[in-house]
């Protein structure tokens, strides 16, 4: 029973979940690269170092959180805001995880994804995580190792930076914005108790994060051709991408017509397909 505790804890204080969707687009961005074959092995070695460097992230979060963790419903269960694990536990696992994650990018890929990852968990431990609290402009910082997955797996098979990198980490990082916003809309009560700064005008929703966030869903329409323009997938994918932006927009309208938190979660929730969609579409028609 404690051994099973103590994992259920581990789990939480990596966000296992969100941990899991995070090394998804990494693995599924190296699979992309051309001349990249399946390779159970590397897969696995990939996905080891993903959920290690982002577990070691993820725990930073809640080291610093643990106060802010505590006020609220949704996180108050969590293993350091609940008193069951020590921030002293908490930051021997954060720095070993981190450190052999690192070294797995490096010792089985190469350096540059190696450095990418260290970048992403230093960015998201010990910059966004404590601007969260200052201004909502920690969003745009969070949305860079939001985003770095995507690119941290295709340099890990491409062995360098290349357009088709670039092109998944622009992918992934525009659509931050409409499904952060979205779950900031819907918890925003939660974050202003905690102190939490996540949505433009004063944290509170209005129709102008509406408006951004069809701006940037609208963004997302031309990244979505640029694949198959640079010849990394066929016409197929195309449509798919097309078909998932086109109901992001209706979303995000949506939002700015009924201004209600049941169409900031319909938001949320087509983000949430809308990422493992695209990526799925775009390895499908590379195989």
């Amino acid at each position: 029973m404690a051994v099973a505790a103590k994992l259920k804890d581990y789990l939480q204080l990596i966000k296992f979940t969100l941990n899991i969707t995070v090394v998804f687009s990494s693995v599924i961005s190296y699979l992309l690269v051309p001349n990249i074959d399946f390779n159970l092995k590397m897969v696995l070695l990939l996905t080891i170092a993903g959920l290690l460097v982002t577990g070691s992230a993820n725990a930073i979060n809640q080291i610093y959180e643990k106060d802010s963790d505590a006020l609220m419903k949704r996180t108050g269960k969590r293993p350091i805001a609940a008193g069951r694990m020590s921030k002293q536990e908490a930051w021997f696992f954060a720095g070993l995880s981190g450190a052999v994650g690192v070294w797995l990018m490096w010792y089985f890929f190469n350096i540059e994804a190696a450095l990418l990852s260290l970048l992403s968990l230093f960015i998201y431990g010990f910059v966004y995580t404590p601007l969260k609290k200052v201004s909502a402009i920690s969003v745009l910082v969070g949305a860079f190792p939001g985003a770095f997955p995507c690119l941290i797996g295709w340099v890990a098979g491409a062995d360098g930076f290349t357009a088709g990198g670039w092109i998944l980490f622009s992918i992934q990082f525009i659509w931050q914005f409409p499904h952060f916003w979205a779950i900031a809309w819907v918890a925003h009560r939660d974050y202003d108790l905690a102190g939490f700064k996540l949505l433009p005008n004063q944290n509170e929703p209005t129709r102008k994060t509406a408006l951004q966030a069809i701006g940037y869903s609208l963004l997302m329409v031309p990244l979505g051709f640029l694949p198959n323009l640079i010849g990394l997938t066929g016409v197929y994918s195309m449509w798919f991408v097309l078909a998932a932006n086109v109901g992001m927009i209706i979303q995000c309208i949506r939002l700015y017509k009924d201004m209600t938190p049941a169409a900031a979660r319909r938001v949320m929730f087509s983000s949430y397909v809308y990422l493992p969609i695209v990526l799925l579409s775009l390895l499908a028609d590379k195989l």
